[in-house]
């Protein structure tokens, strides 16, 4: 009786053809040499490290023409039905074959009984993770906290801080989402500040101040740039 997993062998080929059908997955790993294929009308070949899983009910042909060894397993597992072509992880299947080969002439029961689904392993291809959904940033609450702290001389890091980003997350995200870099953004809400102020007839001074800016040249330069008015 067929184990639930399957069971291993080690098959020799040679110039003989030889053509059938299984009722199970049949999967080929090659070992040395190189196993010529025709699987329902469609040729292929197995050379040292290749593979293909012949499914159930697929007729198929083989012969090499000099002397080609494959590991062999014989299946029913229902994993092998979505696994088509050689394996996913290419390296790992034949230093696993190898290990497996050895296993089969010592006997080595334990790992003849988890190769082959060590083998599916190698076979799958990696399932993507799931794109982690992104806290969506409410800009305006951001910009309502920032106009309450602009007289304080805010970072990047200040603002990320709030929506539980990092600095550089959070600047991507600015950027992508308002078109500005983080400082840019920030500094539209200073000048936005700036023009009311000066409007009510404070000095440059003072709106510097109140606009966390560090000197009053350095605000008033930016305040020429956004042509401003001393």
């Amino acid at each position: 009786m067929r184990p639930a997993n399957g069971a291993l062998s080690l098959r020799e080929y040679g110039p003989s053809p030889g053509s059938h059908a299984h009722d199970h997955f049949q999967v080929l790993l090659g070992l040395q040499g190189e196993l010529e294929l025709e699987v329902q009308g469609k040729g292929q070949r197995i050379a040292v490290g290749e593979g293909c899983v012949i499914a159930p009910g697929q007729r198929h042909d083989f012969e090499a023409r000099a002397h080609a060894r494959c590991l062999v397993l014989d299946t029913a597992h229902l994993g092998w039905a979505d696994c088509t072509g050689a394996p996913a992880h290419a390296a790992s299947a034949l230093a696993l074959a190898n290990y497996l080969q050895l296993a089969l002439a010592q006997g080595n029961t334990r790992a003849l009984q988890y190769g082959p689904l060590l083998l599916l392993d190698c076979w799958r291809v990696p399932t993507p993770a799931p794109a982690r959904s992104q806290r969506r940033i409410d800009w305006q609450a951001m910009a309502d906290w920032a106009q309450r702290h602009l007289h304080e001389p805010l970072t990047v890091a200040d603002l990320a801080q709030q929506v539980f980003l990092s600095p550089t997350q959070f600047a991507v995200r600015c950027r992508r989402e308002t078109g500005m870099s983080a400082m840019q953004w920030l500094r539209e809400l200073r000048m936005t500040r700036a023009r009311a102020l000066r409007a009510t007839g404070l000095s440059l001074v003072q709106t510097g101040q109140r606009c966390g800016y560090q000197s009053a040249s350095a605000f008033a330069a930016a305040w020429r740039s956004q042509g401003g008015k001393a």
